[in-house]
């Protein structure tokens, strides 16, 4: 009866702290947005601003922003101000910034063709504080160079002579154990576990992850949401990121420690990773990275191509449930390719070149749902864009389901039509998955060698048919449906 009643007044107390701590905080906030409101002068006075609003003082437009991605519908948070301001590009404050948003290929073209002349990579500080110093957030000389030592390993080369093979046994392990013999899956949890499989296999050489322990297994998969409110207090999203982001980067510390401690031995290793890369291959002026970027830029790798290319194959599956003369074609595809091979043999890159119509299949289940839904950059100078002064320091944004659902560009744009990508495709900067510029995605090569191999396998294997037909999706960060995407596999041998 005492503990119980210690335990109360302890819980009592934490209530009262607690409320104290709401109170102080919400008066804190009270007298910021007063200060504000009171003394706030007009931002770049006399300057040709693109029209629109900036919200909020301090909250800007994020929050109607953020609620329309997590609705499923990213891009209508643009097309509403497109239509407002009769334009292509108008201002609005993200994030705490001021930001200009481009609209359209020329917006694309203009953002992508001018990276480290006019605009450089940035994210919000929620991003740049979880992941640190990596590819994805470093610019300049310096992220250039970063990008050349990571290149070999998503190159056509490495593709094969490292990564096919490894791919084909991957996807096959992972079919035979998680998916035969199941009436029922949720293919988005299957398809993570996957990827997550074969990013472990590729950039650490980890051959089972299933025998990894289960405490760094989870810890491991857990996504940490990026794009989000930096707030850092319990009970925040971003609190619980960080927390998550710092349990991984301990467990990567462990991994890149005990590799460094094989190389210096000179253990001969089974495989030629990206890791022992990174750790014995200096940049072009002989600096090696150091360990804490190492363990930055391989969170970075395990979980953006874990996390869009889970997302992009959970919704191809759900793409080829819902038209089945696209799966028809598919399979049929695929098996002219299967039956050239030996009993046995592996996919090689020759085989991958063959499956044209599969990615024209890809490439508009991304049109329609692309994986990465937008992107931002900074100002390096001030800069004149259809005739709007947009200042040095302001950011940019630009956001990819609008451009992909343009029926200027594709026509019937709520159709899945993957003739669209027959011939030379869209127009340039209309069709912007991966980016483009410079800061083309590294892993572009590798996400379609990687989701062509898995789709190989699997409709070789299965028909399938959605349980939850017209599953919500959000996009929060990425494309996911919200029930994981429930499906009954029907084994083609049942035929």
């Amino acid at each position: 009866m005492k503990s119980t009643q210690n335990l109360s007044n302890l819980f009592g107390d934490w209530e009262s702290v607690n409320s104290v701590l709401i109170i102080t905080a919400f008066l804190a906030l009270l007298v910021l947005l007063l200060f504000i409101v009171l003394n706030g002068k007009p931002r770049n006075k006399g300057l040709n601003l693109p029209p629109g609003s900036y919200g909020w003082p301090i909250l800007g437009e994020t929050m109607e922003f953020l609620r329309t991605r997590n609705d499923g519908v990213p891009e209508k948070f643009v097309k509403e101000r497109m239509v407002k301001y009769e334009t292509q590009v108008f201002k609005t404050s993200l994030l705490g910034e001021s930001m200009a948003v481009l609209c359209g290929p020329a917006g694309n073209k203009f953002l992508f063709s001018n990276e480290n002349k006019l605009v450089t990579v940035w994210w919000p500080s929620s991003v740049r504080k979880l992941l640190g110093k990596c590819i994805a957030t470093t610019g300049g000389i310096e992220g250039m160079k970063m990008r050349k030592l990571v290149s070999y390993f998503v190159s056509p080369d490495a593709f094969t002579k490292l990564y096919i093979k490894t791919m084909d046994i991957v996807s096959q392990q992972h079919i035979k154990t998680q998916w035969q013999g199941k009436e029922e899956l949720r293919v988005f949890p299957a398809i993570k576990l996957y990827m997550f499989e074969l990013a472990c296999r590729l950039f650490v050489s980890i051959e089972d992850p299933v025998e990894i322990k289960k405490q760094r297994r989870d810890k491991l998969q857990k996504h940490p949401r990026t794009v989000s409110i930096p707030l850092d207090f319990p009970g925040t999203r971003f609190y619980k990121a960080s927390r998550a982001t710092a349990a991984i980067k301990r467990e990567l510390q462990m991994i890149v420690r005990q590799r460094r401690e094989v190389l210096e031995q000179k253990t001969p290793l089974a495989s030629q990773d990206l890791l022992s890369h990174l750790l014995v291959c200096p940049d072009e002026d002989g600096k090696f990275m150091s360990e804490s970027v190492i363990i930055n830029n391989i969170l970075l790798l395990l979980f953006a191509g874990h996390d869009t290319s889970s997302s992009l194959i959970t919704i191809l599956i759900k793409t080829l449930a819902e038209y089945p003369q696209v799966y028809e074609k598919v399979l049929a595809e695929q098996k002219e390719i299967a039956s050239s091979k030996e009993p046995g043999e592996f996919l090689q890159w020759d085989d991958i070149q063959k499956m044209r119509y599969s990615w024209s299949v890809v490439c508009e289940t991304m049109r329609l749902w692309p994986p990465v839904i937008g992107a931002f950059r900074e100002a390096l100078v001030d800069i004149n864009y259809g005739g709007y002064n947009i200042p040095k320091g302001w950011k940019f944004y630009l956001n990819v389901p609008l451009t992909h659902g343009d029926s200027s560009f594709f026509p019937d744009n709520t159709k899945f039509e993957p003739s669209r990508f027959d011939g030379a495709g869209p127009i340039p900067y209309s069709f912007v998955p991966f980016g483009g510029g410079p800061r083309m995605c590294l892993g572009k090569e590798l996400a379609r060698l990687e989701i062509l191999t898995f789709l190989h396998n699997i409709i070789l294997r299965f028909r399938w048919n959605l349980l939850i037909p017209g599953e919500k999706i959000t996009c929060d960060p990425i494309p996911a449906p919200v029930k994981g995407l429930p499906i009954r596999l029907h084994p083609h041998d049942e035929a």
